[in-house]
């Protein structure tokens, strides 16, 4: 069977949608055709382990969650403040909401790490690099923060996001006045 990237990529889309809705255990060659519409074994033929397809979903997350030229661009034209910092990271916490899906694989993906080394190196390797950019990008730009900063945003953001996706405590306080006090309240 020819391999098209197109097709790849929508394979990966329908893992993500397949993970986010039925759980790691839901995860298979098998469900991954029947959400993209495929006839059954496209899917493994693409992906022919399940590592293979869990590896290729956090490739496609990754791709998913990159930023917006076009949103960072005039962002970046600004000088540094609270004020930025705080536009940068209301930025993240939009791509994460944009797809639900997404975010939701993506907590799959951390809570199967846990349980299988294969999974935490591979989602691993991509947080740290995804992580290491952020220092980079705000360490360049001039932005307020130092990598201990950084990480206690990451913390506050994946918590946010889980609380948003799941059980809201406060679902009534709009997400942007939630990222602008963590900014003022754990930047220095």
């Amino acid at each position: 069977m020819a391999r098209s990237d197109d097709r790849r990529a929508a394979l990966a889309d329908a893992g993500i949608r397949v993970l986010a809705r039925e759980g790691a255990r839901g995860l298979t060659h098998r469900a991954v055709d029947a959400a993209a519409g495929t006839p059954r074994g496209t899917a493994s033929n693409y992906f022919p382990t399940r590592d293979a397809l869990i590896s290729e979903l956090v490739a496609r997350i990754e791709q998913r969650l990159t930023p917006d030229p076009a949103v960072h661009g005039p962002l970046a034209q600004q000088p540094p403040t609270r004020a930025l910092f705080a536009a940068y990271i209301r930025d993240v916490v939009a791509r994460l909401r944009a797809d639900p899906d997404i975010s939701l694989a993506l907590f799959e993906l951390r809570l199967e790490a846990a349980r299988r080394p294969d999974v935490a190196e591979s989602l691993g390797a991509w947080r740290r690099r995804g992580f290491d950019a952020d220092v980079a990008f705000n360490t360049r730009h001039g932005l307020p923060g130092t990598r201990a900063d950084l990480a206690l945003f990451h913390y506050a953001v994946d918590g946010l996001m889980l609380d948003r996706l799941t059980v809201p405590i406060d679902p009534d306080t709009p997400v942007d006045e939630i990222v602008d006090a963590l900014v003022e309240r754990l930047l220095p």
